[in-house]
């Protein structure tokens, strides 16, 4: 996309009402909160340090620039402007670093808070698949407690039926036997029958009545020992039976123990679900509240950078340097490293505004030499939370158009603010201060203050 539509792209946003904020390489930022507090600070360096110190750059590089073409007068102002403006920027800075601290602290709570919930929620759902087994599992035991104890029941009825008919049978065989003992034996019965005068005929009946009356007696003392052996059957169903129920019961109240330490559990995971949904809700809410602070802090910012803004223009003006030149390859590449982030617009993604990452992430080595793009003045050189150590290059007006070149993250430079540079010279050191994973070089390029893809100006 050209700088002009980029431009007008912007304008159609703000118009519709939608705002458009810079903000750092989401690249290495691998944290919501590190993209946060980037996004706003950038809001503060990458707009307001960019628009109101680089307008600055074109004056004061007039003033600093070997060829001399501004009086020593105008130098003085310049300078002093340019330190007002540090002044008010920097201290914009630090309130926005601030508030960017307390969104990470409560972006970082909030996650917690979620990460916290989810793992109540999910503990929750484990106890309650237990309960609910063990509750099932004791409704089960309950029924198998209820069947041995009625089969307890049915076998002391049959036991005590047993011995009842026990009792009945030996008193048939006692008076049987009683009733022999008082009658003889059959054969005496039969032989007295013959030395009398019965007959034949009522011999042989009172042998066979005597033979149906041992028939009688032997089965008897047959009924009787079964009625014994059932006897001692039903005592040992009873006695098993209530070997059983006794089982039963222990496993039930095992159970029971064990269901009761599953509500507890789940009451318990009740209550953390609860209090991490409660510890949720004003994790949101500090978000919420901290998230205004920082977008009251960024407006106020940029009504500030807007106020800068004419008098940085106008000083501006008073640069009598001129280069005519083709944007393409008219800066030297500082670095030699691969682009791991380039530049251009994308949502922000947690203010959900359409952003800018306003420059060119080149991967390198720490310690790496970082070059001057191009001949010009050293106008700022500080450190910000989020772009550590930053150092400000103004290449004068080239096609009419103020340049700037800005190095982010280093571990120190060679030049102070004021500093003649020349094109191709060391001026530091690639690092990785201010919020970064790893070493590498964050370089802006600015055109009248606003931030442009610096490979459409890079050889």
């Amino acid at each position: 996309m050209s700088t002009m539509r980029r431009i007008a792209a912007r304008t159609t946003l703000e118009q519709a009402g939608h705002p458009v904020r810079f903000f750092p390489s989401a690249s290495r930022q691998r944290l919501a909160a590190a993209l946060t507090a980037g996004a706003l600070a950038l809001g503060v360096v990458g707009s307001g340090a960019v628009s109101g110190t680089a307008a600055v750059v074109t004056g004061q590089a007039a003033s600093a620039a070997p060829a001399g073409l501004v009086s020593a007068a105008d130098s003085d102002e310049l300078k002093k402007k340019k330190k007002d403006v540090g002044k008010k920027i920097d201290g914009a800075e630090d309130d926005l670093e601030e508030a960017s601290s307390g969104l990470r602290r409560a972006v970082n709570q909030l996650d917690r808070a979620r990460a916290a919930l989810n793992e109540a929620r999910a503990e929750l759902t484990v106890v309650r698949d237990k309960l609910r087994d063990a509750r099932s599992r004791d409704a089960l035991m309950q029924d198998r407690l209820d069947a041995a104890e009625a089969r307890l029941n049915r076998a002391r009825t049959d036991l005590a039926s047993g011995v009842r008919d026990l009792a009945r049978q030996q008193d048939q065989v006692k008076d049987s036997m009683i009733d022999s003992y008082l009658d003889g034996p059959a054969e005496l019965d039969a032989i007295m029958g013959l030395l009398t005068d019965g007959s034949a005929e009522d011999v042989a009946r009172q042998q066979a009545a005597a033979e149906a009356m041992v028939g009688h007696q032997t089965r008897m003392y047959d009924e009787l020992d079964a009625a014994a052996v059932l006897l001692g059957v039903r005592e040992e169903q009873v006695s098993a039976a209530r070997e059983e129920v006794a089982a039963q019961r222990e496993a039930a109240a095992d159970h029971l123990s064990t269901v009761t330490s599953l509500e507890a559990q789940a009451e318990a995971a009740r209550d953390r679900v609860a209090s991490t949904v409660s510890a949720r809700i004003s994790a949101k809410q500090r978000a919420a509240t901290v998230k205004q602070r920082d977008l009251r802090t960024l407006r106020r910012l940029k009504a500030r950078e807007r106020r800068l803004q004419g008098r940085i223009e106008r000083a501006a003006q008073r640069s009598g340097t001129n280069v005519r030149a083709r944007a393409s390859g008219y800066l030297t590449r500082p670095v030699p490293g691969a682009v791991t982030s380039p530049f251009g617009y994308r949502i922000h993604p947690i203010y959900g505004y359409w952003g800018l990452h306003d420059g060119t992430d080149f991967g390198v080595y720490c310690g790496e030499p970082m070059r001057a793009a191009g001949s010009g003045t050293v106008i700022a050189k500080y450190y910000s939370s989020v772009y550590g150590n930053r150092l400000y290059l103004s290449l004068g007006k080239v096609n009419g158009r103020s340049l700037t070149v800005v190095y982010n993250h280093a571990q120190g430079y060679r030049y102070d603010v004021g500093d003649y540079v020349q094109r191709g010279n060391v001026v530091g050191r690639a690092g990785t201060t201010g919020w970064s994973t790893g070493c590498h070089l964050h370089f802006t390029v600015l055109v009248d203050g606003t931030a442009v893809d610096p490979m459409n100006w890079l050889s």
